[in-house]
């Protein structure tokens, strides 16, 4: 039973971690938001760009762990 629910939280396409990565851009955004309004000026706009920064990375973070996952499943496949 835990297996099924811990397969629930494991991204396994393309698809999928563009929607996880979607969630990130808007919560970062919301949060960025809220940054410019508490620090006005040149700070608020930089913190909101950190937080703009770390989905980028994020997101580019989780399309490289799928694409070696589906490059480690390849070679185990191929493998006699």
């Amino acid at each position: 039973m835990w297996i099924r629910i811990k397969r629930l939280f494991v991204i396994k396409t393309r698809f999928e971690a563009c929607l996880i990565i979607y969630a990130l851009a808007v919560g970062a955004m919301e949060r960025g938001k809220d940054y410019v309004a508490q620090f006005p000026g040149v700070g608020g706009y930089l913190l909101c760009m950190a937080c703009t920064g770390a989905v980028f990375m994020a997101g580019a973070m989780i399309f490289d762990a799928l694409a070696a996952k589906r490059a480690r499943s390849a070679v185990v496949a191929h493998h006699p």
